[in-house]
C-alpha cells in the first residue's frame, strides 16, 4: 500500500464540472467516438459537425473536467478518455460510458468514424490527417 505524502494528497473530484461535462449530448459523442483510442479533432468534426471551433470548446469542457487529454503532433490535436484519479468519478464515467453503447445514434457515429477512417479514399481535408485506431 502507497503511503501519501502531504503534497501527493488525491485531489476529489469537481462533481459539478463532472457532471456538467456530461450534461451535453455533443460532449456525450465526442466522448463515444474516443472511445479507448486517441482521435485527431479533425476526425471528431467530419462526424459530428459543424465546425472546429466548437467542437474544440467541447473538448476544452472536457478536458477541465478531468476526463479528456490533448496531445499536440505538428498541426494536429489527438484527444483521448483518461481516467479520473477518483474512484467516484471512474465509476460515474464508466457507467456513462457504457450506457453509451446502447445509444442509437452512438453506434451510428461509431460506424461512421470506422467507415470514413478505413475506406480507401477519404476526403481531401483529411488525407494527412493521422487515422485514429485500429485503422492507422
Amino acid at each position: 500500500m502507497k503511503v501519501l505524502k502531504a503534497k501527493e494528497k488525491i485531489k476529489p473530484v469537481n462533481l459539478e464540472a463532472l457532471f456538467g461535462a456530461l450534461a451535453d449530448r455533443t460532449r456525450l459523442r465526442l466522448l463515444n467516438l474516443m472511445g479507448d483510442n486517441e482521435v485527431c479533432v479533425c476526425f471528431l468534426v467530419e462526424i459530428i459537425g459543424p465546425n472546429q471551433p466548437k467542437i474544440s470548446r467541447h473538448l476544452a469542457y472536457l478536458r477541465r473536467a478531468g476526463i479528456v487529454s490533448a496531445r499536440r503532433d505538428g498541426k494536429w490535436m489527438h484527444y483521448r478518455i483518461i481516467e479520473p484519479s477518483d474512484a467516484t468519478a471512474q465509476t460515474i464515467l464508466r457507467d456513462v460510458r457504457n450506457a453509451l453503447r446502447n445509444d442509437p445514434q452512438m453506434a451510428r457515429d461509431g460506424k461512421q468514424l470506422s467507415s470514413l477512417c478505413c475506406r480507401p479514399t477519404i476526403p481531401a481535408h483529411l488525407v494527412a490527417a493521422p487515422k485514429p485506431q485500429p485503422c492507422s
